[in-house]
């Protein structure tokens, strides 16, 4: 069982690994289907190489797991709920972030 102190320091990890844009792009091309590694970089346009670091940030945090497959290795989310939890987050997000009426409408300012 998870500790006050715990379950924070998991939600602050699972916080970090979303802070990244590629991250969360990742995560949601796998939220659709299991991928190799090669098809998500074509697919999000970014190099092998950073997207490694990203698939090991993932993996780290506990939220993609590598499944060997013959001579390749697919990655997959961690746990279906992943998933789901990840459509209610954006959806919910991006329901308030619809209705702010923020003045200042700085994209990168935090309110």
């Amino acid at each position: 069982m998870l500790t006050v102190a715990s379950e924070v320091d998991v939600l602050a990890r699972f916080g970090r690994a979303l802070a990244d844009p590629i991250r969360c792009r990742v995560l949601l091309a796998l939220r659709e289907a299991p991928a190799y590694p090669a098809d998500l970089a074509d697919t999000l346009g970014v190099s092998r190489t950073r997207l490694s670091n990203h698939l090991a940030c993932l993996r780290d945090c506990g939220l993609v797991v590598a499944m060997p497959d013959g001579r390749r290795t697919r990655y997959e989310l961690a746990d279906e709920r992943f998933g789901r939890a990840l459509d209610n987050l954006r959806a919910a997000v991006v329901a308030v972030a619809a209705d702010r009426t923020c003045a200042d409408a700085d994209e990168q300012k935090c309110c």
